[in-house]
């Protein structure tokens, strides 16, 4: 099989078969791209967190979870291309598999590299057509949502114990901004807050994010004893931090907020 050379998003350049035949999905959002780009023969291995679509994950062979990879399984699945990301995967164990397999990483913090992202792994496996398409589709959608509200000054939380949330620089607070959310987190990444802290920031609105913390309704009341003025709501995490195809829902889901 001949080989082609693509470039990742950290700028690596690697070597592939083309088209790869064997592709092992290390990210949830990649996952669900790749099958909607029609790959469910190609794909040999995904993480117990790939759970979308359900049917494939149920029948394809799992490899562990994104930070803590089965290597021996992955290994044995002889994959020609492996998928992962900067954030979402274990750097040292990425760095293992580098040196026995192709590896491409994607790198995403804002909403035009999650797009490049789904348009170059459409190159990368002989997809690019129907990949340019979602790819278009997501731009247009959320072109659709600029400037559409005034910004309400949001928080956005992802965890408990301690309270954390979502601040600059990272994917859920780009899609944050496109849908009309004012970020109160002027911090980066995913700082600590305090009740106290969180009090005097006074967000108008509290998103308690459905993953990778379960936030149930007992958390809104918990939260909105802290905050008594501000609206507090669960919503779906998979529309603001999973960057592949499932971004063609994200657009109308944010607007649902707005209700």
């Amino acid at each position: 099989m001949q080989k082609r050379r693509f470039t990742d998003q950290m700028g690596r350049l690697i070597s592939v078969p083309y088209p790869p035949l064997r592709i092992i999905s290390l990210v949830p959002s990649q996952t669900e791209l790749l099958f909607e780009l029609g790959l469910a023969t190609e794909i040999v291995g995904i993480t117990k967190f790939c759970i979308h679509p359900w049917e494939k994950f149920k029948l394809t062979t799992k490899i562990g979870g994104t930070k803590m990879l089965d290597i021996n399984k992955i290994h044995e699945l002889k994959p020609d291309l492996i998928i992962g990301n900067k954030e979402e995967n274990d750097r040292t164990q990425i760095e293992e598999l580098m040196k026995e397999f192709p590896v491409w990483m994607s790198d995403i913090q804002i909403l035009p590299e999650a797009i490049d992202m789904i348009k170059q792994i459409g190159e990368l496996t002989g997809r690019s057509e129907k990949a340019a398409v979602i790819a278009d589709d997501i731009n247009e959608q959320f072109l659709k949502l600029k400037n559409l509200h005034k910004p309400v000054r949001t928080a956005y939380f992802i965890w408990k114990n301690p309270y954390m949330l979502a601040g600059k620089h990272t994917f859920i607070d780009d899609i944050l901004s496109r849908g009309g959310f004012e970020n109160v987190i002027s911090a980066d990444r995913y700082p600590e807050i305090t009740a106290n802290q969180l009090r005097d920031i006074k967000p108008e609105r509290i998103f308690l994010s459905s993953e990778p913390y379960p936030f149930k309704d007992e958390h809104v009341r918990e939260i909105k004893s802290i905050c008594p003025d501000a609206r507090v709501s669960i919503v779906d995490g998979e529309m603001f931090s999973w960057y592949g195809s499932r971004l063609q829902l994200s657009p109308t889901y944010l607007r649902s907020l707005w209700l």
